[in-house]
């Protein structure tokens, strides 16, 4: 063989190896890094952007993608420890004309952490509605989405702030008392009786531990590769600290039925999504939010936990549509009656 082919044939070899050995150190060493970039490329090729927004000296991180228009503007608000990234999966089955915004909870990802800050379920609904105001979200009624605590935060703020919202879908919210203990409250009450408190089931600090988590909030069974699971505890256990001083203030009694007290108040056409296998939040909430809220539309989806958001993000994303499409459809015969 020709010397120069040669050389063509090792540097070309050279040039595939480098980046594919650069993939597997980065799987095995630093999984936490390929889990951020992982978001990062999503986020670019659903065509997500993020941005800042400042409320005087406290700062909101969040992504969007598109502009207000005649539909409403929908702003997406995250559970316990989760972060704006979560709700790519449901981005991904949404149309590209639709204004989105995701944002930062208080405290989460890119959003002011302060330890001055109310973290209770009222304390977040006021620092969201600042939110609003700062990127003028509310020139126009807007649709409002949260799941878990950000379902808890979201019926609060439909309550408190019913001039700014239109409509409202909330997904497993917390904040509702239930009948039936789901298995996460047992866990919960079995570590308070051994006084283990600190070893609260949704915040790990090993890859099995995560691996539990996992399977506790989904009915679908994740086959996770153990350096993904390595990689998910790294990016976790740096904010762990403030995830222990959260959760014991969304369960204290300032916050822990905060849905209930303010379901009332919910006067926005509503509708709730709920995994009927749920076993960090019973399922039961669901008719509670049904027998209080005048306009309320549930569906209840079959073989999913509670992470609805990541187990079946094209049917939620059709629920939702179907439900604005239903509410623009008895708009307009209103306007023409």
């Amino acid at each position: 063989m020709d010397l120069d082919v040669l050389n063509m044939f090792v540097i070309a070899g050279g040039t595939l190896a480098i980046p594919i050995l650069a993939f597997v150190a980065s799987f095995l060493l630093w999984p936490s890094a390929l889990i951020r970039i992982y978001y990062w490329y999503w986020r670019r090729a659903l065509g997500m952007q993020v941005r800042y927004a400042n409320y005087d000296d406290y700062q909101f991180c969040y992504s969007y993608r598109g502009r207000p228009g005649y539909r409403p503007s929908i702003l997406m608000l995250h559970g316990f420890s989760a972060h704006k990234d979560m709700w790519l999966s449901i981005v991904k089955f949404l149309p590209k004309n639709l204004h989105l915004v995701c944002v930062d909870m208080p405290g989460h990802e890119g959003t002011t952490r302060s330890a001055l800050d109310d973290y209770s379920i009222m304390g977040q609904a006021k620092r969201i509605h600042q939110f609003v105001e700062c990127i003028k979200l509310n020139k126009r009624p807007f649709h409002l989405v949260g799941t878990s605590m950000g379902g808890n935060v979201a019926g609060v703020y439909a309550a408190q702030y019913p001039e700014d919202i239109c409509s409202l879908t909330l997904i497993c919210p917390a904040g509702l008392p239930s009948a039936t203990d789901s298995k996460f409250v047992k866990q919960l009450r079995e570590l308070q009786e051994s006084e283990r408190i600190d070893r609260i089931p949704l915040i790990p600090s090993t890859p099995e531990e995560m691996a539990d988590m996992l399977k506790l909030c989904s009915y679908v069974r994740f086959k996770v590769p153990q350096q993904i699971l390595q990689g998910l505890v790294d990016v976790r256990i740096p904010h762990n600290d403030f995830y222990r001083k959260l959760f014991l203030e969304i369960v204290d009694e300032k916050s822990r039925h905060s849905l209930q007290e303010n379901m009332g108040k919910i006067k926005a056409p509503t509708q709730v999504i709920w995994g009927k296998q749920d076993q960090v939040l019973d399922v039961s909430g669901a008719n509670l939010l049904a027998s209080a809220i005048p306009d309320c539309h549930v569906s209840i989806l079959e073989n999913c936990g509670h992470s609805v958001v990541v187990e079946r993000p094209r049917k939620t994303a059709n629920l939702m549509l179907e439900f604005l499409a239903l509410l623009h459809s008895t708009g307009n015969s209103k306007k023409q009656a």
